[in-house]
């Protein structure tokens, strides 16, 4: 890990990590963005050109039909965001995600999730600032009611596969035609359901694809009815229920240990707690993170090492933690304490050095 995280920092008390991490202020490790509304959906693009390096989309969170979705982008010599667009969006944004593209062999897609699962060319179009809606997908176009989509996650090693989680209990999984290269950006998006399942026994909160096996056909879900649940497209005749809350909390998010595959975390609704999880041990946690003092909002593996995450909650705190000793885990190695409650918190999954956090109307950058 670099900067910071090389620091020997594991003995130290969350409040002395605090202050380790605020020193790195000096370099300019911390950049901010304000937008005139509420944020809270982010995505770091993965595209690997150069000019699009530090871009970021951001969603807008107000309590009305009319929300916005932002695209921004740090530019490094001045040390300031560009607003590069922004295009409204149904109701507030749940989650939103760049088409994974490491190598730029795909258009420049953002999808969204909402009342519906929605593709958006960023650089097509010269209405909303170069930004076009390609396609509204919609899996139950025989009724006027669209159950909301609380989350979604797309497919690393197959980006034609988006998953969307529910609160009618259903996972979908959806097949999009997205063309085969840069060639063929003009290319028509399309997308159908290749399959939908009942997931949970009530609301579905978060869904995740994990790399185990090929990398492609198993993901995981976190619900209401307080378990997380594992599921395989090749025999989706059957789920593993990996954990519950023994309380039966719902649990909010989950995310997979992006190198140890048998790892991902996860968080109850009002609680301060994660679960750190091997799923080769079901029903039991490994590890209890409990640093926080105010609910946790948000959970990301480092994209590069198996033993660190960020976690963020609302006691305006993000944590980075040490997990390789996984069931000696006291206190985290790193602390930052923001201007205000954090909602959401990415790692870049490029630009392994950097995180964002959103809180009140702020896009923060990290070094870390």
């Amino acid at each position: 890990m670099a900067s910071l995280l090389d620091a020997s920092l594991q003995q130290s008390s969350s409040k002395d990590v605090q202050h380790q991490f605020q020193l790195g202020q000096r370099r300019k490790e911390i950049y901010k963005y304000s937008a005139p509304f509420g944020l809270y959906a982010s995505a770091w693009s993965t595209k690997p050109d150069h000019h699009l390096k530090f871009r970021l989309a951001v969603g807008s969170f107000i309590e009305e039909y009319n929300n916005k979705v932002s695209i921004v982008q740090l530019q490094e010599e001045q040390g300031e965001f560009a607003h590069i667009g922004t295009f409204e969006h149904p109701y507030p944004a749940t989650k939103v995600l760049w088409i994974p593209d490491p190598k730029g062999n795909y258009p420049d897609l953002l999808a969204t999730t909402g009342d519906y699962l929605r593709l958006w060319r960023a650089s097509g179009g010269i209405q909303n600032n170069g930004i076009s809606l390609e396609v509204r997908l919609d899996n139950n176009r025989s009724s006027e009611y669209c159950a909301p989509l609380t989350s979604a996650d797309w497919n690393e090693i197959d980006v034609s596969l988006i998953a969307t989680s529910s609160i009618d209990t259903t996972c979908t999984i959806w097949q999009i035609e997205t063309g085969q290269a840069i060639t063929t950006t003009e290319r028509a998006i399309e997308g159908n359901v290749k399959t939908q399942l009942i997931a949970h026994d009530k609301e579905v909160f978060d869904v995740e694809f994990s790399k185990l096996s090929s990398g492609r056909d198993i993901f995981a879900s976190a619900g209401a009815d307080g378990s997380i649940r594992m599921f395989d497209l090749r025999h989706m005749e059957y789920s593993t229920i990996v954990f519950e809350e023994p309380s039966r909390k719902p649990l909010l998010r989950l995310a997979w240990n992006k190198q140890d595959h048998n790892f991902l975390a996860t968080f109850a609704q009002n609680s301060n707690e994660i679960f750190i999880l091997d799923i080769r041990i079901p029903s039991m946690p490994v590890s209890v993170l409990k640093n926080h003092t105010g609910s946790v909002n948000g959970i990301a593996w480092a994209p590069h090492s198996a033993c660190h995450l960020v976690t963020a909650a609302e006691d305006c705190q993000a944590l980075i933690w040490d997990v390789h000793q996984i069931r000696a885990v006291e206190d985290p190695i790193l602390a930052y304490l923001a201007g205000g409650e954090i909602n959401q918190v990415c790692w870049s999954s490029t630009l392994t050095d950097w995180i964002s956090i959103c809180y009140d109307k702020n896009l923060e950058l990290l070094r870390v």
